[in-house]
């Protein structure tokens, strides 16, 4: 797998990528908070527990956002 270099971080994660991930928590802006190997990945419309398929829609430096694509 090919990890994208930003900022001399290396992210496990680039746009399109779709990925199962169980929500942890719940950010300050209400956003799920779900990990792909250590990263963060903030997931609008999920709630602490939720279960789903995600779309990598934007990634950062420190952060990636994605949009759900499917409940499991």
């Amino acid at each position: 797998m090919q990890y994208r270099e930003r900022g001399g971080v290396s992210s496990p994660l680039n746009v399109g990528d779709v990925h199962d991930v169980k929500v942890e928590d719940v950010g300050r802006e209400g956003d799920g908070l779900a990990r792909i190997e250590g990263f963060v990945v903030f997931v609008p419309n999920t709630k602490k527990g939720d279960e789903v398929k995600v779309k990598i829609t934007k990634v950062s430096r420190r952060v990636a956002f994605g949009e759900v694509v499917s409940e499991e």
